[in-house]
């Protein structure tokens, strides 16, 4: 075997879901399989055990897969700063900046270092899945491109695509890839897999075949909804599935958490376990009234630190996290949420600028051109935590912290009902997490009590992996699929 390229039909369209699936059912076949996507538009990241960043969704198709996760999986990692800038994250680590005008025609660097990480992948793997970004046919940056139809021309892959019928239109977006693809291109597609469908198959059926009639490519399957299923997302786009409440069918929630939508949110799956706990409800919002009403406001990372706060100011949502600390009601600041509810924020690496920031945590930051990527491990109240850093910003205490009543908190500090924190995956340790929305519910004035017997983040997540894997094991032809790879 060597490898096969797995793209989508557009953004979200279920890419990352499937390869992580399929990685898990070709372990359980004892093939040797290792998950790569060239190239990451994302500001959700991970940090390796190596110190290296690379993409979410890599890391978890590499545990799907059995794998220590690593940056050779995931070599670039684009990480928008501005509509017109991302930030380069070149084999796990800072590597300068790149302008819109340069997409098309200054990455040849990138891809030759994302081309050496396949092969040295390949070498080491029987197997290697590439998920492919956003979708092949998007012939306006097909110069240049090394991480759909110029990375399965290089190394000559068969490439599946992924459709997403909820969205509507999944013929017609199968389609019109096909059909916008050029010859040498089209001719490496090899079959579709229709995801997220529900109702009755006979009615979509014909539609299939026609689609198959006119194109040639193989009908691979029909991948049903599944319920309770997440994956940590990489675009805004997958930030809708986080809007849910988690517990048992009908149970009515005893805390309410609202996580401020930012224009340039980071890491925003530092939620995931909390949307995930019985009893706990988890919007995702750019609403006054949500902000002023939820038990718990979570203000997340953020990409572009002072422009975020700017908007939170024009928003009308900074006045809003005021009034709620005035009222004494829970907050809680991860990486850059935590950097705007300090008292005053130099940057010199993102924006070059400086401003005040909530004044809500008695601290001062400082960015500094050498960015910060290290898992933690620690204890807050006896509980083991565990948790990983991303950032530029460094924070400093204020002289009066600790006449004011500040006290330490996961590498942050709490005053009173407001929470900050440098540790990202900090809420994915059960016992802590369980532990401090005690808490958080009891300054909110909620009686909300962990569910016993109710399963672990970790836990969770290993489920749905498994879940994703038995639905493509039953609804996708996997043999077929493995056959292209050979």
């Amino acid at each position: 075997m060597t490898g096969l390229l797995i793209a989508g039909t557009s953004s979200d369209a279920g890419k990352s879901l499937f390869v992580t699936g399929l990685c898990r059912v070709a372990r359980r076949r004892g093939i040797d399989v290792a998950p790569f996507k060239a190239q990451n538009m994302s500001n959700n990241s991970m940090v390796c055990s190596d110190g290296s960043e690379i993409g979410r969704a890599q890391y978890l198709q590499a545990i799907a897969a059995g794998l220590e996760p690593t940056s050779v999986m995931n070599p670039v990692l684009l990480k928008p700063g501005s509509d017109r800038r991302s930030f380069i994250v070149l084999r796990g680590q800072p590597a300068g900046t790149l302008e819109a005008g340069e997409y098309t025609t200054g990455r040849r660097q990138l891809a030759d270092a994302a081309w050496a990480a396949y092969e040295e992948l390949s070498s080491a793997h029987d197997l290697v899945i590439c998920e492919g970004a956003g979708s092949p046919a998007e012939i306006n940056l097909r110069t240049g491109d090394y991480t759909n139809m110029g990375l399965a021309r290089r190394f000559n892959l068969p490439v599946a695509l992924v459709g997403d019928i909820d969205r509507g239109g999944v013929l017609a977006s199968i389609f019109g890839t096909w059909a916008l693809l050029e010859k040498e291109d089209r001719a490496l597609l090899s079959g579709y897999v229709i995801n997220k469908f529900r109702g009755d198959q006979s009615i979509l059926d014909p539609g299939l075949v026609e689609i198959t009639r006119r194109t040639g490519l193989a009908n691979l399957g029909v991948l049903p909804w599944l319920e309770g299923v997440w994956l940590d997302g990489e675009d805004s786009l997958s930030l809708g599935t986080l809007t849910r409440s988690a517990g048992r069918s009908g149970e009515s929630p005893h805390l309410s958490v609202a996580v401020v939508r930012l224009p340039r949110i980071s890491n925003a799956t530092d939620v995931d376990a909390l949307a995930q706990e019985p009893g706990v409800r988890v919007v995702v919002t750019t609403s006054v009234a949500d902000v002023a009403a939820a038990d718990l406001v979570v203000l997340p990372g953020s990409r572009s630190t002072l422009n975020d706060l700017d908007w939170l100011h024009r928003s009308g949502i900074a006045a809003a996290l005021q009034a709620r600390a005035r009222a004494g009601l829970p907050i809680l600041g991860i990486c850059g949420g935590f950097q705007m509810l300090t008292r005053h924020i130099e940057d010199g690496v993102e924006s070059e600028e400086s401003r005040p920031g909530l004044g809500l945590l008695p601290a001062r930051v400082d960015f500094h051109p050498d960015k910060t990527l290290r898992r933690r491990r620690g204890t807050w109240q006896g509980h083991a935590v565990e948790g990983y850093e991303i950032h530029h910003g460094r924070w400093s205490e204020a002289t009066d912290a600790r006449a004011l009543g500040a006290q330490d908190f996961l590498s942050g500090l709490q005053l009173g009902t407001t929470w900050g924190t440098m540790w990202h995956g900090s809420l994915e340790s059960d016992d802590f997490r369980r532990t401090w929305l005690r808490r958080v519910a009891a300054q909110a004035g909620r009686d909300w009590q962990p569910s016993p017997g109710a399963p672990g983040f970790a836990q969770r997540r290993e489920d749905m992996i498994n879940t994703t894997a038995d639905a493509i094991d039953s609804a996708i032809d996997v043999e077929k699929i493995l056959m292209l790879a050979r």
